[in-house]
């Protein structure tokens, strides 16, 4: 049995209550997303990464201490090996109020009922374009048609929420805002704009030059649909909008120009089970150590778990002008 009995709320130095844990369970990808990582990547070894079974123990303690939403990511989560018995895991814990899934679809087809069968509320598809050749450029290599038809598939679902993630880049899809818009105002889906975040290096892309913020996105929706501020919230760091005679959100994820650290909630397991208390800092706690050293207790675990609160950052230092001071990519790190 364990002795030290988890605290009924996890609250770090600056006051802020952490609710939210977010999971990478793979740094693989079936696409090579230009802002996400490089073109020749070099993976982790299989070996290193949490099993599924560490992942669900760490999940659970964190239930146990008030984490009421936590978000699978990758790389591309549907890729990993027996995933879906994660995330039956996870569906079954009480307390938990809100599991959602970031993927860029191309798998949906395969999995959005199972996925809706384990007790994931929510889907988030990565989609920048709509254009199928631009969709390669963007991806390197991928089909926009199995992602698109990935999102129908989760549409039938019925999840609480289908919402598009779009990263507008300058030259490169910023003249799709509106299209985007269109898009999910058809549907009824949600969509957030995201300002590109430098992390990793990315090679010949210039993410100076790429940056768009979350400002000139909203000014050219609001050229066609004026836009109304919700305070509605999904746990995340999203502004929302909404628009006359339509169901859609519009969210702004904006660690740029409207940076989000002094409410932050959240914090993320990386795939080889390292605890990042910030996505724009180094500052972490390697939990997979600790669970392998004690399998069969869960004090150390919630030793670190609390522990770890003592060093989150009070923000990131993100910006784009410069080389990115943090190497490791997204896809490394998780959405």
């Amino acid at each position: 049995m364990s002795e030290l009995a988890p605290p009924t709320t996890l609250v770090d130095k600056f006051g802020r209550q952490i609710n939210y844990l977010r999971i990478s369970v793979t740094d693989r990808c079936d696409l090579r997303c230009v802002y996400c990582m490089s073109e020749d990547m070099q993976f982790m070894p299989r070996a290193k990464l949490l099993t599924l079974e560490e992942i669900a123990r760490i999940a659970q303690q964190y239930v146990d201490m008030g984490v009421t939403k936590i978000r699978i990511t990758g790389g591309e989560p549907l890729t990993r090996r027996n995933v879906m018995k994660l995330f039956n895991d996870l569906g079954a814990m009480e307390g938990l109020e809100d599991l959602t899934v970031t993927t860029n679809g191309t798998l949906l087809t395969k999995y959005a009922a199972e996925l809706k069968s384990a007790g994931v509320t929510r889907i988030n598809v990565s989609l920048d374009t709509l254009q199928a050749d631009r969709f390669k450029a963007i991806t390197r290599i991928g089909d926009i048609q199995k992602t698109l038809d990935g999102i129908d598939a989760a549409l039938t679902q019925g999840f609480k929420s289908v919402k598009i993630n779009a990263v507008i880049m300058k030259n490169h899809n910023d003249d799709e805002i509106l299209d985007l818009i269109e898009y999910v105002r058809e549907r009824d889906m949600d969509i957030s704009f995201i300002e590109e975040m430098p992390l990793g290096d990315m090679g010949e892309h210039d993410r100076d030059k790429s940056y768009c913020s979350s400002d000139l996105v909203q000014k050219t929706i609001e050229e066609r649909y004026p836009l109304m501020a919700t305070p509605e919230k999904t746990g995340g760091p999203s502004r929302y909008f909404r628009m006359n005679e339509s169901l859609s959100r519009i969210g702004f994820i904006s660690p740029h120009s409207h940076n989000f650290c002094d409410d932050c909630n959240r914090v993320r397991l990386t795939a080889e089970g390292r605890l990042l208390l910030c996505l724009g800092q180094e500052h972490s706690v390697d939990f997979r150590a600790v669970v392998r050293a004690n399998p069969t207790d869960d004090t150390a675990l919630r030793k670190a778990i609390i522990g770890s609160l003592a060093i989150k950052p009070k923000g990131h230092d993100f910006d784009v002008t410069v080389k990115p001071i943090i190497m490791r990519h997204m896809s490394a790190t998780g959405g």
